[in-house]
């Protein structure tokens, strides 16, 4: 038994060697490897265990200058958790839990549905930024769910001041819905208004609005309930009143405020229909509700065939609501949202978010390999970063700013980069950079969300980098070296400084500085490139698997090679979790590693992951509690 295998041959070896530092309130990293005694605790925690693995296999831990396990310790650890989390883990899906739309689809629907957006009323300037979605600007933000995500909305509860909310935006659509000017919206569902609105056309809206909200079909002698009360309405009233009535009652109902509380379930193990199907896809690649075509295959029972649904993967990804995945998926895996907080500039902060949201969206939508996150020969610049692109700027059209504006957002361009030095891929993204100051930020950016690499928070004594001392010629990384000497942060680091080292030659703003702009001559004696701070620029450096590299062109090449399956599996992981709205637990992992495995083979792209993740297990089923 593998919970006896535990007890008798794990915890003695952990006890040896890392109880002392990993237990109770003050654990070390957070992680109490005390706590876990029985087997569901075991398994509930698997991740845990898995950082476990990882930290003996590349001997991290223990640290250096403390007591280490023997080789044949060592092994048992490793072998009892290819064995137990590995070996004997089946794939199956999650258990369903009823998940509230996030404030993004609830905004995305209701935008659908009603064939407009709910906007604020404001004139908005150039040099300023003001949330124009009434919806997200009355509805508070979503948490990030264990996922990491925002659309993980399970345990969101449903606050009296969000209900509130929602009954005023769904008043103000409605009755923008009715208003005059938005004719072509209702007319949309009902076919000329002339010479006005009548009971024929109010049945018909319902009959369509209603299942389309729902996201499914309706029961007849449910939607007839509905009809026959605006049918039967009392003399004083007024059908567009009722009407609104009824269909408020709806957008305020559960089953629309809610995902997947429809579908017929029976307890135990089962595939999902396809309107849950369609529902699960639709939110996923769109953020929004299934459109006819999807609504359409759900009803002939067709959706849930292997070359149906690569098809309409396929098909969504080439609509412009697919743009969704790059603003809010990318956005909130590569903490887009932190280039707010590195400057007071709207325009230019609002172009380094949208030059990565862009090439996301490129790389999301045009086929293109995985690894092209590390290293591309395609960007998007507008004139507020051309200067970072060399020659290559020559590309952009010409562009003239309007009277008046110092500066101003405009969009950007698609251009190759075949002369631009220190540029390509994600990592030298002026934005990436400028939110990421310091080689400890941008080490640790590309560790978490680059490598997937979950770092423990520092400790709270960390302190900062001294200056020089009266006659000292340290240079920062110099004397950074100093000062991370501590073997406690020495496991963290030794990951973190070599990535973040290897940017030295980006400044604050994400310019780069080239070998030949910087080496200057003092009394005949040739200098060393000099940064901002007037330090020599070092971006050498060595990975903890001992593979050096002299620059971050180097550093992308072992990224692409000996770190392309941590990056692959990152890249899957995080998706996988999106997708399915929820973290991944351990009887995901046979379905992540499969699809891992599979893209790593045939240089897989991004559509070849969108299309695995939906045909996997864990998207087409799920399990329903027996009560």
């Amino acid at each position: 038994m593998l919970a006896d295998e535990f007890e008798v041959e794990i915890q003695p070896v952990l006890a040896k060697y890392c109880i002392d530092c990993h237990s109770g309130v003050d654990a070390q990293g957070e992680v109490d490897l005390a706590a876990y005694q029985a087997d569901d605790q075991i398994e509930a925690s698997f991740r845990v265990w898995e950082s476990v693995a990882e930290r003996l296999t590349d001997r991290d831990m223990p640290p250096e200058g403390e007591s280490q396990p023997t080789d044949i310790e060592r092994s048992r650890i490793l072998d009892w958790y290819q064995r137990r989390f590995v070996d004997s883990v089946e794939a199956r899906p999650g258990t369903f839990r009823p998940r509230r739309l996030s404030a993004t689809e609830y905004r995305n629907t209701l935008r659908s549905l009603f064939g407009f957006d709910l906007e604020v009323s404001i004139i908005e300037a150039e040099q300023t930024q003001v949330q124009k979605s009434l919806v997200l600007k009355l509805l508070p933000d979503d948490p990030p769910g264990r996922s990491g995500f925002r659309n993980d909305t399970h345990g969101n509860p449903l606050t009296t001041v969000i209900w509130d909310q929602y009954s005023l935006l769904v008043d103000h659509g409605l009755s923008e819905f009715f208003a005059p000017q938005n004719r072509f919206a209702l007319e949309a569902y009902v076919g000329p208004l002339e010479p006005g609105f009548t009971e024929q056309q109010a049945e018909r809206l319902l009959r369509s609005f209603v299942p389309r909200a729902l996201r499914r079909p309706v029961p007849p002698i449910e939607l007839n309930a509905i009809i026959r009360r605006v049918l039967d309405r009392d003399e004083s009233e007024e059908l567009v009143d009722v009407v609104k009535a009824e269909l408020k009652a709806v957008l305020m109902s559960p089953t629309f405020l809610y995902r997947g509380l429809r579908m017929v379930r029976v307890p135990g193990q089962q595939p999902v229909d396809d309107f849950e199907l369609a529902e699960r896809l639709s939110y996923f690649l769109w953020g929004d509700l299934p459109d006819a075509v999807l609504v359409k295959l759900a009803e002939q029972n067709a959706l849930s065939e292997y070359e149906v649904l690569v098809a309409q993967v396929d098909r969504m990804l080439a609509s412009p609501k697919s743009r969704h995945l790059a603003e809010d998926f990318a956005y909130q895996w590569l903490t887009i949202g932190e280039i707010e907080h590195s400057t007071d500039n709207y325009p230019l902060r609002q172009t380094w978010e949208a030059q990565v949201v862009d090439f996301m969206h490129y790389l999301f939508t045009e086929d293109r390999p995985l690894m092209e996150l590390i290293d591309s020969k395609v960007s998007f610049i507008n004139p507020l970063i051309a200067k970072h692109y060399g020659r290559d700027r020559q590309q952009l059209t010409d562009y003239r700013k309007a009277k008046g504006i110092e500066v101003e957002f405009v969009g950007l361009q698609k251009i190759k980069l075949e002369h631009s030095l220190g540029r390509g891929g994600i990592l030298t993204m002026p934005g990436i950079l400028a939110m990421n100051q310091g080689p400890v930020l941008r080490g640790t950016w590309i560790l978490e969300r680059i490598l997937g690499d979950e770092l423990p928070d520092p400790p709270m004594d960390v302190g900062s980098v001294p200056p020089n001392r009266d006659g000292e010629e340290l240079t920062f990384r110099q004397r950074f070296e100093v000062h991370r000497n501590n073997p406690t942060c020495a496991s963290c680091h030794d990951k973190i400084d070599p990535l973040g080292f290897a940017l030295q030659r980006y400044d604050q703003t994400g310019t780069y500085l080239a070998p030949s702009q910087s080496v200057v001559t003092k009394k005949n004696k040739v200098v060393k490139p000099v940064s901002d701070s007037g330090d020599r620029i070092d971006t050498s450096g060595r990975l903890p698997s001992g593979e050096p590299f002299e620059d971050m062109e180097g550093l992308k090449r072992i990224l692409a090679s000996s770190e392309r399956r941590a990056i692959l599996h990152n890249i899957v992981e995080r998706t996988m979790a999106y997708a399915l709205c929820r973290a991944l637990e351990i009887h995901d992992k046979p379905v992540v590693d499969q699809i891992v495995s599979d893209l790593d083979r045939s240089n897989g792209s991004y559509r070849d992951l969108f299309q695995a993740i939906v045909l996997s297990l864990p998207f087409r089923e799920t399990i329903n509690p027996t009560n």
